[in-house]
């Protein structure tokens, strides 16, 4: 890019790019001059360093997060529950105030597993001791429990997976200690 415009001395339509100071040529940071690498140009009063006795606040342990409220509290899916937040994908809600809502929308079903069903066959010629095999069960649970905050005119939802039955369980207490802080 160190040619001038070639269509510049045409017709005004087909005319782009700032124009160019007399005796300047493009580069790197067009129009300005050629910064190459490193940090471009900065102000004079910026300092990209602290000179000596300038008080810095303390930020906690090294690799401590930063975040606003201090550490987590908890953490419902994608909900983060801070000191004074509530942090979201769709942004930060108070929480104070905040209304805690849960709905289980998980299932579990009980079922012969087929293996049982192969051995009461082969088994049933024996006094019929094959017939046992039809007592086991196989416990299985799917779907979703949704979580959701409102808090200042603002919602979110989430979904999380529910592998166990005991997952609503847990959900919910982790639910019930965030009702409580936003209580306080």
């Amino acid at each position: 890019m160190t040619q001038p415009n070639p269509y510049a001395d045409g017709e005004p339509e087909y005319q782009w790019g700032p124009a160019q100071p007399p005796g300047s040529t493009p580069a790197y940071g067009y129009p300005g001059p050629t910064q190459g690498y490193g940090y471009p140009n900065q102000p004079p009063e910026y300092s990209q360093t602290q000179p000596a006795g300038v008080p810095m606040p303390y930020a906690g342990p090294p690799g401590a997060p930063a975040a606003m409220g201090g550490a987590p509290l908890v953490s419902i899916g994608d909900i983060t529950v801070m000191g004074d937040s509530i942090v979201t994908p769709a942004g930060t809600l108070p929480l104070r105030g905040a209304v805690w809502n849960a709905t289980d929308m998980s299932r579990t079903e009980e079922a012969i597993p087929t293996h049982a069903i192969v051995l009461a066959v082969v088994f049933f010629v024996f006094c019929l001791l094959g017939l046992l095999f039809l007592l086991m069960k196989e416990k299985k649970t799917t779907g979703f429990i949704q979580v959701t905050v409102t808090s200042a005119g603002k919602h979110h939802s989430t979904m999380i997976p529910a592998h166990r039955p005991e997952t609503f369980q847990m959900v919910m207490g982790q639910i019930n200690y965030a009702r409580s802080l936003s209580s306080m």
